[in-house]
């Protein structure tokens, strides 16, 4: 959809932006934010990720918005559905949700041409109590990267805050896909890794957008993506969960602009 209507691509330059900027992206990531809202009450067994694609559209349409996915390098539906140990991308269609899946879903919309970008993790009914453990310990990972977003950091100290505490926890951090710059593109420079040194990489300055998304695997970090060119699974078919958030330095820390007002972005997870 982005394609068709002309929207600015990526040219490898690092955004820095201004309060206009934190306005558009505010609108965008508010909207994101109520979308996976509504759909909360709907994640349940027998219900199929198609349906809740369908009403992502829609809900994404009558707010006056667009769905970034739609179209998107060829990219049939609005929203991603990854379940159980699928790592991400995961297509929606007629494979009803079942008692014990956990599913990310992942969506991004386009408000006056910015971009909101937000995933979070479902418990299907009850889960198992390792699911339940591994979302949890994906939702501090990306809280701890969160907290190491300030002037004057770097890029590599995010994602050593995500992988010291994901590591220590006895989970791998998949190293094959990543977070990105966002705003009026919708994948911009920097690439934001989940991994990394402490002091490294470039230097975090007042402006900046981009996405923290650490996706957590229960087993080896291994992933390979299938057939449909989209869906990435773990080798060792365990399970995986992934959390995101749209993101904003300020100049004494960080905005998130992808925040639930409603307190619903992590659901709770019944065992």
């Amino acid at each position: 959809m982005t394609e068709l209507f002309d929207a600015p691509v990526r040219d490898g330059a690092i955004k820095l932006h201004g309060p206009e900027g934190f306005e558009g992206m505010r609108r965008a990531g508010r909207l994101a934010a109520d979308c996976l809202d509504m759909l909360t009450p709907h994640v349940l067994p027998g219900v199929t990720t198609a349906f809740l694609d369908d009403l992502a559209r829609q809900f994404i349409i009558d707010n006056s918005a667009l769905p970034a996915c739609l179209g998107y390098r060829g990219y049939r539906h609005t929203i991603c559905t990854s379940i159980n140990h699928v790592v991400c991308h995961g297509i929606p269609g007629q494979r009803a949700l079942r008692e014990g899946d956990i599913v990310n879903v992942d969506v991004t919309v386009i408000v006056d041409g910015w971009h909101g970008d937000t995933s979070r993790m479902y418990g299907v009914g009850k889960v198992s109590p390792r699911a339940k453990r591994l979302v949890e310990i994906t939702y501090e990972g990306l809280a701890r990267g969160l907290a190491a977003v300030k002037p004057g950091a770097r890029f590599g100290d995010i994602g050593h805050a995500i992988q010291s505490y994901v590591e220590a926890q006895r989970c791998s951090v998949v190293a094959d896909f990543c977070g990105h710059g966002v705003g009026k593109v919708f994948h911009d420079a920097p690439n934001v890794m989940h991994f990394g040194r402490p002091g490294t990489g470039e230097m975090l300055k007042p402006g900046m957008f981009f996405t923290i998304e650490p996706m957590i695997n229960l087993g080896r970090k291994d992933v390979k993506v299938l057939a449909d060119g989209w869906t990435a699974v773990t080798r060792d078919k365990s399970l995986s969960a992934q959390c995101e958030h749209s993101i904003g330095v300020t100049e004494t820390g960080v905005e998130i602009f992808t925040a639930s007002v409603t307190g619903q972005f992590q659901p709770p997870i019944e065992t």
